[in-house]
C-alpha cells in the first residue's frame, strides 16, 4: 500500500513500490492528462510537479513520491479558473496536436515558480527537455512571457 498526495488529495494505492509514478497516475488514479512519450525521461510529455519541481514521472517511482505533494496538469487550475500558463497557452494558440502540451505547461509553470521574469535564454534552457513534434517553440516562449506578465499583474493587484 502506497499513500500519494496528488492535487491536494491523499490516495492509497495497491501498487508495486517500483512502479513508475506515471503509471500510478494514469492507470490507478485515471489522471490521463500526464502523457507517456518516451519512457526514458527525454521528451517531457510526462512532466508533473513534485514539491513544486518539474520531474519526469516516467523515471520516478511511486514509492519515491510518498510524503510529497504531486501536482498534475489536472490540478494546476484553481477550480474553473485556468492557471496563467494555461490561459496564455490558449491565448497564443500554442497547441497543435496537443500531445506534449501538459508536460510543456507543467515545465513552464515550474520555471515561473523559480524565475518569475525569465529571459528568452532562461526559457529555452528550462524548456529544452520538452519535445514538441509540431515545433511550436516560438509560441511556447511567447506564452511563457505572457503568463509571466499575468502572474506579475496578479501580485501587484
Amino acid at each position: 500500500m502506497i499513500k500519494l498526495t496528488v492535487n491536494g488529495v491523499e490516495h492509497r494505492l495497491e501498487v508495486a513500490p517500483d512502479m513508475p509514478l506515471l503509471w500510478a497516475l494514469r492507470d490507478h488514479l485515471q489522471l490521463t492528462g500526464t502523457k507517456y512519450g518516451c519512457g526514458i525521461a527525454l521528451c517531457g510529455a510526462c512532466t508533473v510537479h513534485i514539491d513544486g519541481q518539474a520531474v519526469r514521472s516516467c523515471s520516478v517511482t511511486a514509492a519515491s513520491a510518498v510524503g510529497k505533494a504531486i501536482t498534475t496538469i489536472e490540478g494546476l487550475a484553481g477550480g474553473e479558473t485556468l492557471h496563467a500558463v494555461q490561459a496564455a497557452w490558449l491565448n497564443r494558440d500554442v497547441a497543435q496536436c496537443g500531445y506534449c502540451q501538459s508536460g510543456q505547461i507543467m515545465t513552464a509553470t515550474a520555471l515561473l515558480g523559480e524565475q518569475p521574469q525569465p529571459s528568452d535564454a532562461d526559457i529555452d534552457a528550462a524548456m529544452a527537455g520538452n519535445v514538441c513534434r509540431c515545433g511550436t517553440y516560438q509560441r511556447i516562449r511567447e506564452a511563457i512571457h505572457e503568463a509571466a506578465a499575468a502572474l506579475a499583474d496578479e501580485v501587484t493587484a
